[in-house]
């Protein structure tokens, strides 16, 4: 009798143990996760208190400079601040000019910073917003999984980080001008979550059929502003500006006038400029595209 009650002491204990397993941990790793860092485009609702009283309540969104029109203040950078860094940059000075002991409450309302796209053998391609840094493997579950006939590679295009890429010395950034080549097989199929990478902002994820050639020679990649950055097929005498139609067109903020076009040759990166508004208006003649080419429309300067 008393091993049979031992017995079910041990059960019993192993049985908390393993609920505060799943119960506890969970919440530290969640706890322990990355602060969310506000982004271009997301929508932030604020709210401001003092003296027992909401003083002022409004949704804003960030420019594509980063920036907020924070009530009372004016201008003020939000981009790569995390909700509660933001909540400190605008109490100070209302604390200082304002009110009495102003308490800051800020929430994002909409993500819209951390967007990617992904295109090719998936059930749904297109573009998808998140709330959290993605995965590849999260891009492709949102995209409802991938087809039968994919291949076994998947290419990530990534956007230069800098906005005004044009005035760098892009010749140093060889890296940006062609795609990053994943193993689907090594992740699928093995489990190889070292092919399972973060992506970041404004990433397009490219996933040929089987038999499909490489995207390099088949492909070209439009990105910055323009309405759907994207990779697209090449085809034989498309140009610069047929390449910005395909994707949807030149957004609110873009620039075409100062629209550059990246090719490789060889082992270097050949850089062309070119004023798409020009070439709108028949001023100039356009430039033929080449496989691998990547076109880059930057964010006006007003």
């Amino acid at each position: 009798m008393n091993l049979f009650l031992k017995t079910l002491k041990h059960a019993y204990i192993l049985s908390v143990l393993f609920q505060i397993t799943f119960l506890v941990f969970p919440v530290q790793s969640a706890a322990q996760g990355k602060a969310y860092h506000i982004g271009a485009a997301d929508i932030i609702s604020l709210t401001i208190y003092a003296g027992g009283e909401k003083q002022h309540e409004a949704d804003l969104t960030v420019s594509g400079q980063g920036t907020i029109n924070a009530p009372f203040i004016g201008t003020i950078k939000a981009e790569g601040l995390t909700p509660s860094q933001l909540e400190k940059r605008i109490t100070e000075p209302l604390a200082r000019d304002y009110f009495v002991n102003p308490k800051v409450n800020i929430s994002i309302k909409e993500y819209h910073s951390l967007r990617y796209y992904i295109s090719g053998a998936v059930r749904k391609p297109g573009m998808y917003e998140m709330a959290t840094e993605a995965s590849l493997l999260e891009l492709i579950a949102k995209a409802e999984g991938l087809l039968a006939e994919r291949g076994n590679v998947a290419y990530i295009m990534r956007p230069s980080t800098n906005k005004n890429l044009e005035e760098q010395e892009l010749e140093n950034q060889p890296s940006n001008a062609e795609p990053i080549k994943l193993d689907l097989k090594r992740l699928l199929d093995k489990g190889d979550m070292t092919a399972n990478p973060i992506l970041k902002p404004g990433d397009v994820v490219y996933i040929p059929l089987k038999g499909s050639l490489d995207v390099a020679e088949s492909k070209i990649y439009v990105e910055g502003e323009v309405k759907k950055p994207g990779i697209y097929d090449y085809q034989p005498g498309i140009t610069a500006l047929n390449a910005c139609i395909m994707a949807g067109g030149f957004s609110a903020f873009a620039a075409p006038n100062r629209t550059r076009i990246i090719r490789k040759k060889d082992n270097d990166i050949e850089i062309i400029k070119i004023n798409l508004n020009h070439v709108k208006k028949g001023e100039i003649p356009d430039i033929k595209l080449k496989p691998g080419d990547r076109i880059h429309i930057p964010e006006t300067w007003l």
